[in-house]
């Protein structure tokens, strides 16, 4: 019917943020937004004792309540996807909503959280708190500047690649170093590659626990030169998005590729 197919669109443009024409979210996606972070706080506290045993049967309600808004957005979504414009037939519309990633973590969050209401379990209850909060990953949809960072992304894989790569290399090196220095010294912390490779990660990240070091004048000379060498290969990564993702942002939509 043609009202059916009216409330359809509006709610479409609710809920789609690619189809809201006007800045930030759309009414509909803000209250889901602040729904989902009151979610995520609500599963973060009752995993404390005290308040779950003064508060449980509030936890419940609450999460009863939420579990029922966020199916109800679910099959909202799968409703209103019909109206994606193009020619695509609607079966075809919802079958690849179904199957997005997005839409099988938001299916899978639900059915989690709803779980707890048919199994009395312990670990499907631990399983319905962590759904909550992974819930958090569906505010990236919402989010323009989600959209520019993935695409920022994609512009300097290869730099990042090529990145990672190199403090890969940089990492065994190093783990290899302090096993040839110190291995038959420290043999529980170094007198391996693979334990050494925690102390070259924590070094180079300039975390540095102190659970794990070098005592001997070599290997000291070695820890100080791969923390100097972390600093830069650490700071490479920040350098190449933030270029990256202004050019996104001062490009808008036509970013598909590297600029010349």
């Amino acid at each position: 019917m043609e009202a059916s197919g009216t409330l359809r669109a509006r709610l479409y443009r609710q809920l789609d943020p690619r189809a809201w024409r006007h800045r930030g979210l759309s009414p509909i996606n803000l209250v889901l937004a602040w729904l989902i972070v009151f979610a995520a706080v609500v599963g973060v506290l009752q995993t404390e004792p005290e308040l779950e045993n003064r508060y449980g049967a509030a936890f419940v309600g609450t999460e009863l309540i939420l579990a029922l808004i966020f199916l109800a957005e679910y099959l909202a979504r799968f409703w209103t996807i019909a109206e994606e414009p193009g020619d695509t037939p609607a079966w075809r519309c919802r079958l690849r909503f179904v199957l997005s990633p997005w839409s099988i973590l938001d299916l899978i969050v639900i059915v989690v959280s709803l779980l707890p209401f048919i199994v009395g379990n312990a670990s499907i209850l631990r399983m319905a708190r962590l759904a909550r909060i992974v819930r958090l990953a569906k505010l990236g949809r919402m989010s323009d500047a989600m959209t520019h960072l993935t695409r920022a992304v994609r512009v300097c894989k290869d730099e990042l690649i090529l990145v990672i790569a190199l403090a890969g290399a940089v990492l065994i090196a190093a783990a290899t170093a302090l096993y040839w220095i110190e291995g038959d010294i420290q043999p529980d912390k170094f007198g391996s590659v693979p334990r050494s490779m925690w102390w070259a990660v924590v070094t180079m990240t300039t975390i540095g626990y102190g659970d794990v070091f070098p005592i001997t004048p070599g290997g000291k000379v070695a820890a100080g030169a791969l923390a100097i060498v972390g600093v830069g290969l650490i700071a490479l990564p920040a350098g190449i998005m933030a270029g990256a993702l202004s050019q996104v942002i001062r490009t808008g939509d036509s970013v598909d590729e590297k600029a010349p």
